[in-house]
């Protein structure tokens, strides 16, 4: 993954960390994936991550000239998912993420991380088109 930390609201952050993410594949001829992630960190703090591409390690893959842009590598996670369509609004994803910690709780699921929210489509794109889905890593 490659990261980027940034404090604003949900959708200033989505936003803002979008370009020096964007900045880091482009400069260095890495291939865009979707979805872009989005995990709160407080009321006021996000972290934007892009996913690297399949195979990519923290070895071969170039360290970035931004200091802001930060690479990690993530274990296998079993989650659950709650797809939606539409436009990622603070209010929608929260929303979301209510129904599906719902749903969670009477599959007797145990959440074992914080929500992210994964969006895979461009902004260009209508509402009615996008696809995003809300995940919550759970116990195994």
């Amino acid at each position: 993954m490659a990261d980027v930390v940034i404090d604003a609201s949900f959708s200033e952050a989505g936003s803002i960390g979008f370009r020096p993410l964007v900045t880091y594949i482009s400069q260095n001829q890495i291939a865009m994936t979707a979805p872009v992630l989005q995990e709160e960190i407080n009321d006021k703090s996000w972290v934007v991550s892009f996913v690297m591409p399949e195979g990519a390690t923290l070895k071969v893959l170039p360290s970035p000239k931004n200091q802001k842009v930060v690479l990690r590598k993530v274990s296998e996670q079993i989650a659950a998912v709650l797809g939606f369509s539409g436009i990622t609004s603070e209010e929608k994803i929260h929303q979301k993420e209510s129904e599906l910690r719902a749903e969670m709780a009477k599959a007797k699921l145990k959440p074992i991380g914080p929500m992210r929210v994964a969006r895979f489509d461009p902004p260009w794109k209508p509402g009615f088109l996008r696809h995003n889905e809300v995940i919550i890593p759970i116990e195994v």
